[in-house]
């Protein structure tokens, strides 16, 4: 699978603004990245959101905002690959293009504090309290918008994002993750597919470093250099994000939920578990 992760945004190059609908089985499931700020909200869906260091879940009611060229996946549950008629997945995003506005983020005084999103680059956030409230709810109506209206609309959200303080939530962190190249992004795509694929079973190191065409040395300092993590402490956060999910959706046994995502020793998992969590399987599920 030679994916490129440059993803292009279907939109005339004179549009500051494009809304886009995802109504579908899933969302779309490679590891990609675009030049255009992206405001989304998770209307139906759950799954897994992966964004350079950060490996967390979405959800319905969920408010992301991601800035200039970060990598990212929405990759959707299990569940929603399997051709089940009554599970669809619904969101609704709205792309910022500041190239379109770059003549005007040098001369005109009121929109000079949007060139503060341009230290968002590579960079994923969550909304979260009455920001996020108020995104949703116009997010709603955006839609039927055209022109002006649309272009005000959207100057509002910008507004609330650069108002939304600590409701605004880092998730990833900055710094050299500033996007991927086309060839590391096909290669980094492949190892992702992978073990999205196969995180619940036993992977090894040499596995994982065929699937990227390295050698093990090599793959484990492609892999941190992109992630900020080991394979095995990334690995470990995807088996722990599963984990929390069966814990608060299912009444498995907590031995039954650690050997499903993947771990043969119930004392590592709750170790693990722990570190990465803060809490105890038990007590996470109370």
């Amino acid at each position: 699978m030679e994916k490129i992760i440059s993803f292009q945004i279907p939109k005339s190059s004179r549009e500051f603004v494009r809304y886009q609908e995802d109504r579908g089985p899933h969302f779309y499931d490679k590891l990609h990245q675009h030049p255009q700020w992206q405001l989304t909200v998770i209307v139906e869906g759950s799954g897994q959101f992966l964004s350079g260091d950060y490996v967390g879940r979405f959800q319905p009611g969920d408010v992301f905002f991601l800035g200039e060229n970060a990598p990212h996946v929405f990759r959707s549950d299990a569940a929603y690959f399997e051709g089940n008629p009554n599970l669809e997945v619904v969101g609704d995003t709205i792309f910022f293009d500041f190239e379109v506005l770059e003549n005007a983020l040098l001369s005109i005084e009121e929109l000079q504090s949007l060139r503060r999103f341009r230290e968002f680059s590579g960079l994923c956030f969550q909304l979260q309290g009455d920001s996020a409230s108020m995104i949703k709810e116009a997010m709603k109506q955006f839609g039927g918008m055209l022109g002006l209206q649309r272009f005000q609309v959207a100057i509002g959200l910008l507004y609330l994002l650069e108002q939304a303080g600590s409701s605004l939530q880092q998730l990833n962190r900055g710094g050299r993750l500033l996007g991927l190249s086309e060839k590391d992004g096909s290669r980094m795509d492949r190892v992702m597919q992978y073990v999205l694929a196969h995180r619940f079973q036993k992977i090894t190191l040499a596995e994982v470093a065929e699937e990227a065409h390295l050698s093990k040395e090599a793959f484990c300092r492609f892999f941190k250099l992109r992630t900020r993590k080991t394979f095995t402490d990334y690995l470990l956060h995807l088996r722990i994000n599963e984990a929390q999910k069966l814990l608060q959706e299912t009444e498995l046994s907590i031995s039954e939920i650690a050997y499903r995502v993947g771990f043969e020793n119930l004392s590592y998992f709750n170790r693990s578990f722990k570190r990465i969590a803060g809490k105890t399987p038990r007590y996470f599920r109370t």
